[in-house]
């Protein structure tokens, strides 16, 4: 018996795992039904992420879909989140994973039992309607997310006390109507912090967006109209990030950036380079900005009763309102000592393996923050785990675990920019390609190139979607093929709402690109 906690897209897929590898899941959502933070409530729960009604993902269907279940193709590419929930809602009612999730029902504790270093079993005690219970499990896998407590840094900002004005954190965000005609600052230009200034402007008198390193800006459509996640996460474009230098990476991917827009103009640049942050995704903030409706403005050093001083020594005064979109931090108090969060740090191999354990039967689903979409990974994720469960894989040695990790951690702190946000962070094809190589599941290059070229053209030129890694070993679907084939008329088809008659196909590649290309895959499988 296997306990999941937590009912959200990671603990979805994570259910859905452990059927398909036989064994018996028990799933433990604390509310009262299934999408985790993609479920909209007016009212925020404790200890739960909370979203604004107008959210809408950053990421495109395809490219965020269960691996064996493909998005309809007249959803949007980019969705809202009552149609993420209605997508999570066919896939559990598809695979029948509703009556494995017990419903209000909270996770006490997870303790080992006495005799763990020979069973790896699991005391867990769960509490519904004021009973608690204790039950025995063989394995625990942890879908709670990173998005649990939300992180409120008041002591950074002196004179927070004395502000006569209401502050708050995002997650208490629900629409701007409140709001109008009033003077609000945003600080923080993660995604919360850019949708939330581009929406309040259009109800607010004036809009600040403060930040204290800047950022940089990617869009949702990008060339000829493809989602973004499409054009950048492709075989061959990881491939050619693997081979260039990094500053050579780094200035092709600003020059793209700020070919839409000067981030220097705007106020936007920040001292660091483009490779060095998590973007931020925002279709308007630019167009908010160059309308007045949004003024970009430093980090705050202090607060006044009626407004506050920014570090360029600039004032604002008369401001209603203050939004922390500060990010989250995230624990496991259930968890007790067994793992150990230290300023956002957990230590996990490959993000999912506490490395001391003498039995690998915790796992967690989804505590990464990669640049991508998140469902696939944790999908890949609960699959290689299921394995590890069954035996069927065996973990390294935990001092090959251990070295592991701190490598990964060396690689985040010289790559990245100091901060919370930045511990768990993961590169999309890179770490879906590491875990399909200890589950087996790794598409075959070499195979599909000398069995069926077309399909290896697209695994590699085409966006890397979640289907490539249903094509062969453990959990293999019949359906991948067709799906890697027919993604591109699932993106173009909710688009299609106007006849406009027959137009020749130009190719999102240019041909030379494909040459290189194409020599660049032959190198790869020889």
């Amino acid at each position: 018996r296997i306990a999941v906690i937590g009912s959200g897209s990671s603990g979805l897929c994570t259910i859905k795992c452990c059927l398909d590898d036989g064994l018996e899941p028990i799933c433990f959502e604390r509310s009262e039904d299934i999408g985790g933070l993609w479920r909209f409530k007016e009212n925020p729960e404790e200890g739960r992420a909370s979203i604004y009604k107008s959210v809408i993902i950053n990421t495109s269907k395809e490219m965020m879909c269960y691996s064996d279940f493909p998005i309809p193709a007249d959803f949007p590419n980019y969705m809202h989140n009552s149609k993420i929930m209605k997508y999570f809602r066919m896939y559990a009612e598809h695979f029948d994973l509703l009556k494995y999730i017990r419903f209000k029902t909270t996770v006490v504790s997870v303790t080992k039992r006495p005799d763990f270093s020979s069973t790896g079993q699991w005391d867990v005690v769960t509490e519904s309607e004021g009973k608690q219970e204790l039950a025995v499990f063989d394995g625990v896998m942890v879908c709670t997310g990173h998005h649990t407590n939300a992180h409120l840094p008041l002591d950074s900002f002196p004179g927070i006390e004395k502000f006569k004005g209401r502050y708050s954190h995002s997650r208490d965000y629900k629409n701007p109507q409140a709001f109008s005609g009033k003077r609000v600052i945003v600080i923080g230009i993660g995604n919360s912090g850019g949708d939330l200034a581009v929406e309040l402007s259009h109800e607010a008198d004036q809009v600040f967006l403060s930040t204290r390193r800047g950022a940089w800006v990617l869009n949702r459509v990008a060339e000829q109209g493809y989602p973004v996640d499409i054009v950048l996460s492709t075989r061959f474009k990881a491939f050619f990030k693997q081979m260039l230098p990094t500053s050579m990476v780094n200035q092709w991917a600003e020059n793209i950036v700020n070919a839409r827009f000067n981030h220097a103009h705007y106020g936007l640049r920040p001292q660091h380079r483009i490779m060095s942050q998590h973007p931020t995704i925002n279709d308007d903030l630019p167009n908010r900005i160059i309308s007045g409706k949004v003024l970009v403005k430093p980090n705050i050093r202090e607060f006044t009763e009626t407004g506050v001083i920014f570090e360029d020594g600039t004032r604002e005064e008369d401001i209603d309102a203050v939004f922390f979109a500060t990010g989250y931090s995230f624990s496991f108090p259930f968890l007790q000592d067994c793992v150990k969060v230290v300023k956002n740090q957990v230590s996990l191999y490959k993000f999912i393996f506490p490395p001391h354990l003498e039995k690998p039967t915790l796992a967690f689903i989804g505590l990464i923050q990669p640049l991508g979409a998140i469902m696939p990974l944790a999908e890949l994720q609960s699959r290689l785990a299921t394995q590890v469960f069954k035996g069927q894989i065996t973990l390294p040695t935990a001092s090959d675990m251990v070295a592991d990790i701190t490598q990964k951690k060396d690689e985040m702190e010289k790559r990245y920019v100091k901060s919370p946000r930045h511990t768990i962070q993961v590169d999309y094809v890179e770490y879906m390609d590491e875990l399909a190589c200890l589950a087996g599941v790794k598409p075959n290059l070499l195979s599909l190139f000398l069995t069926d070229p077309k399909l290896a053209m697209e695994v590699f030129f085409g966006p890397c979607t979640p289907y490539q890694y249903r094509l062969r070993g453990p959990g293999k679907w019949d359906g991948a093929k067709k799906a890697i084939l027919t993604q591109r008329e699932r993106i173009i088809k909710p688009l299609k709402t106007r006849a406009v008659g027959d137009y020749p196909h130009h190719t999102s590649m240019p041909y030379l690109f494909k040459i290189v290309g194409a020599i660049a895959l032959f190198a790869i499988i020889i």
